[in-house]
């Protein structure tokens, strides 16, 4: 079966919350899945004056790791449209993975926390494709494969890009039973393409392992013999070469060169 790893930054336990959703919808189609976190960028005084609960007993992502999963599925919380700036810092990171394409091919996908229904859950995903872009990442969206997503009644975290929650202005809020659902799907969903996808390239290598095998080699061994023989008894040979006719011969005028009429091409 398929490995997909759930990579998050949490301060306040909201994405991890919603992680561990992620998790269950991905578990429930026997997907193998570990959880981590990126390493954090602040210092423990600053986050015990932001009121910041102890850390989760999650380990911590190192760039390299990323090769082995066979999917990627990112929980960020939003700051100002952006992804948080310890999630930058590790993207920042994997200039190396980059460099040889070693992420090249695997789907991703994200999930939000924001303070309000219109903090930037969307525009988050819109500012990181271009970093799954250059790394040849598969962005795999959510959709309304939910029926929570088109509930107005309340209020909902996210959209068609992914699932997500609202901390609300003072960080109270945790999510809700809907938002959570609506994770859950979106762990199933990608369970069923990431198993697909595995399932599929595991195939197409052993179809392609067998072809190579099963390739005759009577043709190279009737042409190793054919030069083993010419060579024990000293002959060569060589094509002659190609004579000119006349009308060969003679040169033909040069033609002018015809330039295109638009000229900025």
């Amino acid at each position: 079966m398929a490995t997909v790893y759930i990579i998050f930054y949490s301060m306040y336990s909201h994405v991890y919350t919603m992680a561990q959703e992620v998790q269950a919808g991905l578990e429930a189609q026997g997907v193998t899945v570990k959880l981590f976190q990126v390493p954090e960028t602040l210092s423990a005084d600053v986050l015990e004056k932001m009121h910041a609960p102890p850390k989760p007993d999650v380990p911590i992502i190192t760039p390299e790791q990323l090769e082995e999963a066979d999917g990627i599925i990112w929980g960020i919380p939003v700051r100002f449209g952006q992804a948080a700036a310890q999630m930058l810092s590790f993207f920042d990171a994997t200039g190396s993975l980059w460099a040889k394409g070693a992420l090249a091919g695997k789907p991703t996908s994200i999930f939000f926390s924001s303070g309000s229904q219109h903090g930037g859950q969307e525009t988050l995903a819109f500012n990181t494709l271009p970093y799954f872009a250059h790394h040849g990442l598969l962005y795999v969206p959510l959709g309304f494969a939910n029926p929570n997503l088109f509930d107005n009644s309340g209020v909902v975290g996210g959209s068609a890009w992914g699932s997500g929650t609202v901390a609300g202005p003072d960080g109270m809020r945790q999510p809700s039973d809907q938002e959570k659902a609506i994770a859950r799907t979106q762990g199933e969903n990608f369970a069923t393409l990431v198993n697909t996808l595995t399932k599929g390239r595991a195939l197409v290598k052993e179809d392609a392992e067998k072809k190579q095998d099963s390739a005759p080699k009577s043709t190279i061994k009737q042409d190793n013999e054919i030069n083993t023989a010419e060579e024990t008894n000293g002959t060569t040979t060589k094509p002659l070469p190609a004579t000119k006719t006349a009308a060969q011969n003679e040169k033909k005028p040069s033609k002018a060169k015809k330039f295109p009429s638009c000229i900025c091409m």
